[in-house]
């Protein structure tokens, strides 16, 4: 049996490393630079990586024994896939492993939202009693729209429903069928936006989803809507929604990811009706497990040509 030779460039669980060492081996090197990278890639024939490294077309060039790249992790925006298909290299990720742990974030961050719980925290810490002043909202018989309904996106429906929640979907590649089988209503983009008291996000970062979300949608969506993006940065136009803010279109806004990460401290997230969290959606100890055991089998699979 070949001894392969597989790199980890941002870290792994033990149980998934664990796997691979039992019949590879296996270099961790957990934050290694672009340059050191491209130095070292001929000598692998598998990566796998989460969302810092970004695997450009030098560096697949470059990897000339490359036949595996495994994305612990959902989305392969830091993979040049082009190159990746034209080298003949197998892309692998594991998109339902941190799925639920996504969906509680996103169900979390309406409470936060809803109940103004960091802001109460905040006045607490500060000597204070506000209970008058920070009166909340229910969940429960509010609207929420969704876009996007793959494996968090339909996760979130089926929270969200057993809360009590009018839930509104859309999804270009869902059936209604299967959109109703998570209990939320078919509905077009321009309903959910004129429809919801909540809007949440669960699409891919493409070029036709940049600024999906933008001054011109927000114009359409109810005054006093909350937006949730645990998905991908850019996907809603910060500077747009920066100003829906400033204006009380938008009463507030729950955001996980941004378009330049880590985003410091920007207007947006330092706003007051802004819930700003360091892109930890899937940063729980199950999902991390998961992750790291799913994505070791399915890269030794493809290492030894089975399906994956």
């Amino acid at each position: 049996m070949p001894e392969w030779k597989i790199l980890i460039t941002d870290g792994l669980g033990e149980i998934g490393k664990s796997i691979l060492q039992a019949e590879s081996h296996v270099d961790d090197r957990n934050g290694i630079s672009s340059d050191e990278l491209l130095q070292v890639a001929p000598g692998y024939d598998a990566f796998i990586i989460r969302g810092r490294t970004k695997l450009t077309a030098a560096i697949l060039k470059a990897a000339a024994n490359l036949k595996v790249i495994g994305r612990a992790g959902v989305g392969l925006d830091n993979v040049d896939l082009d190159s990746a298909q034209e080298q003949g290299i197998t892309v692998l990720n594991t998109p339902a492993a941190s799925s639920n742990s996504v969906a509680e974030l996103t169900i979390a961050m309406m409470f936060a939202l809803a109940r103004r719980i960091p802001a109460a925290d905040r006045s607490m810490k500060a000597g204070e009693w506000n209970k008058v002043q920070l009166a909340g909202i229910e969940l429960f018989g509010k609207t929420l729209g969704i876009i996007g309904v793959g494996n968090i996106g339909a996760l979130v429906a089926e929270k969200a429903t057993n809360l009590g929640m009018n839930v509104l979907a859309c999804d270009v590649k869902c059936l209604d069928e299967v959109i109703r089988s998570f209990g939320a209503s078919p509905s077009g983009t321009e309903k959910i936006c004129a429809k919801s008291d909540f809007i949440s996000v669960h699409i891919p970062m493409t070029e036709k989803n940049r600024g999906l979300i933008n001054q011109s949608t927000i114009q359409q969506m109810k005054t006093g809507v909350y937006l949730i993006n645990t998905a991908r940065g850019g996907i809603i136009d910060e500077s747009a929604l920066l100003e829906g803010l400033n204006s009380g279109k938008i009463a507030g806004a729950a955001l996980d990811v941004f378009l330049i990460e880590p985003p410091g401290h920007s207007d947006l997230v330092s706003h007051p009706n802004v819930i700003a969290t360091p892109h930890i959606g899937a940063q729980t100890v199950e999902a991390q497990s998961r992750t790291s055991e799913r994505i070791a089998k399915e890269v030794l699979a493809a290492l030894h040509s089975e399906a994956p």
